[in-house]
């Protein structure tokens, strides 16, 4: 790691001598270190952490009331990416290979060096920003697995672990969830006379207000193209997943104003209900998407109930689609639309 990262990191000393704390600071501000904090109560430092989440600790391991090892202890129990930032400080010998086995991740003798001081802070710390750059990166690629990368929202394989769940927690509270399954009316007419640029922008604005329309503990997801999913975590009945679907449309069908260009467009949804259309996700998505198609017939900008009658039967005729958790053959952006 270069540049001037290490020098901005968040260092606190802890040394019960206020020699030794002067010392360590007058060393680091001399190399460019910019935000240093110290104290002389070993007991105070775990709380100092939670609230500051410092990138590197000087840890005095022989201090009164409680030693650097009990700090340590203390600070794991903090520290959930199980890396404990310290640099352990001693003048004992057969302190050394203790403390890297209590978890100090390097340790400085007393008295102190001042290159060594230096070089050992430089170091920790750089391994420090490349464990976060790790760490981060991690998440960003778990982000990618678990959303869809144009708008955010939810995707196949997170909307099939949410639908889990909420049907888990609908059969042991005897409850009824809800699934709502919106297609873009007009969609491919928008890609084909402003081109894929505007309609990668709709998608994300269409995705937006969607969000606006449902509770935090609800999934908005988008099953690739202009089709998105709605999965309602518990509902009082069909009421109120229509009333949610009527927000969709409404939200959808106000005028978009993207890159100059002013215009509008409207969705359909289907409607479906656990358990009166389907005791599992794989159904209930069938049965929502069976009332979409009747909702198109409708004349589109509609909402329609599942008749679970009609399923199972002959297949209408459209693009074959994947239940959910199973791969979208869809491209990150918008693949056009077909109604």
């Amino acid at each position: 790691m270069h540049g001037s990262k290490p020098l901005r990191s968040r260092i606190l000393i802890v040394d019960d001598q206020e020699a030794n704390v002067q010392l360590l600071e007058q060393m680091l501000k001399g190399a460019g270190y910019l935000s240093l904090s110290s104290t002389m109560n070993p007991q105070a430092v775990c709380e100092m952490h939670r609230e500051h989440h410092y990138d590197l600790i000087l840890l005095d391991l022989e201090m009164p009331g409680m030693d650097g090892f009990q700090v340590m202890e203390g600070l794991k129990e903090i520290e959930n990416e199980a890396y404990l930032p310290v640099l352990a400080v001693t003048v004992e010998p057969g302190h050394k290979l203790r403390a890297l086995k209590s978890g100090a991740k390097d340790f400085v003798s007393k008295p102190f060096e001042i290159d060594e001081v230096l070089m050992r802070v430089r170091n920790l710390l750089e391994v420090r920003l490349l464990h976060e750059g790790a760490r981060q990166h991690g998440k960003a690629l778990e982000a990618l697995a678990l959303n869809d990368p144009l708008t955010g929202l939810a995707n196949r394989r997170l909307l099939s672990d949410r639908m889990a769940m909420a049907l888990i927690h609908a059969r042991r509270e005897e409850s009824a969830m809800a699934v709502l399954y919106l297609d873009l009316d007009g969609f491919k007419k928008i890609n084909d006379t402003l081109g894929h640029g505007a309609g990668d922008l709709l998608l994300k604005e269409v995705a937006r207000r969607l969000i606006k329309t449902v509770r935090e503990e609800d999934t908005v997801a988008r099953m690739g193209g202009d089709e998105f999913v709605i999965a309602l975590w518990h509902v009082t009945g069909t009421d109120y997943a229509v009333s949610v679907a009527q927000r969709a449309v409404e939200a959808v069908s106000r005028p978009y104003c993207l890159e100059g260009n002013s215009f509008s467009i409207t969705t359909s949804v289907g409607v479906s209900i656990y358990p009166d259309h389907g005791e599992d996700a794989e159904t209930l998505m069938e049965s929502a998407d069976q009332a979409l198609y009747e909702a198109k017939r409708a004349g589109k900008n509609t909402v329609r109930i599942s008749g679970r009658a009609t399923l199972p039967g002959a297949a209408r005729p459209r693009k074959p689609r994947a239940a959910p958790g199973t791969s979208p053959a869809s491209a990150p952006g918008n693949a056009g639309g077909t109604r």
